[in-house]
């Protein structure tokens, strides 16, 4: 059962690990927003990374239902995500928000659910999990609560990576001027822009 925990546990940091959008968006969350926004994003990322290591170790990827949504899952995650870097391009033009109001239940059940379905939509990480199935699923086959253990480490993986992204991203914040936050909004929501428009097309 150890062997099927860390292979889900590192299944999960492998996915979470590659900074892409939602790296991106955690990272601009934390160091605009604080704490309690940048961990509603990871923890967001982290129950869809989950989500995606239950389809697998109970079978379900395996009969292509990913793969035969992934399309739809693909424009509507890029529409998502097109709407939060516009949002996040205009934070230049208006005054940095409090991170008090930021951190209020309602904004971080907003972060957690925008993150959540953005990383089940993005086809990165779908084709991760793909790539992964014939690994995972015979660790998911080893004994009858194995599916659990993977599901689990796969999870918690995924969660210290986020973890650790968001306190990289707060030690960063420190370092930096309220002008150059300014910046941040503008590249990353760009950033996020582009590759929204690049998950559309």
């Amino acid at each position: 059962m150890f062997e099927v925990a860390l292979t889900g546990l590192l299944a999960g940091v492998a996915i979470a690990a590659p900074v892409g959008p939602i790296g991106l968006l955690c990272i601009r969350r934390s160091m605009v927003e604080g704490r309690g926004a940048g961990l509603a994003t990871g923890l967001g990322a982290a129950v869809a990374d989950g989500t995606y290591g239950l389809v697998v170790a109970t079978g379900i990827a395996a009969s292509g239902l990913v793969a035969r949504y992934g399309a739809q899952m693909q424009i509507f995650g890029g529409t998502l995500l097109l709407l939060i870097g516009l949002h996040t391009a205009r934070g230049f033009w208006r005054a940095r928000p409090d991170a008090v109001a930021a951190n209020k239940s309602g904004s971080l059940i907003s972060a957690f659910t925008s993150t959540y379905l953005l990383t089940l939509s993005n086809p990165m990480t779908m084709l991760a999990f793909v790539a992964m199935i014939a690994g995972l699923g015979q660790a998911a086959d080893s004994h009858p609560l194995a599916p659990v253990v993977l599901v689990l480490g796969v999870f918690l993986g995924s969660a210290l990576w986020w973890l650790f992204l968001v306190q990289l991203a707060l030690w960063a914040r420190q370092q930096i001027t309220d002008g150059a936050l300014r910046w941040l909004d503008l590249l990353s929501g760009t950033a996020i822009s582009l590759w929204a428009i690049t998950m559309i097309f």
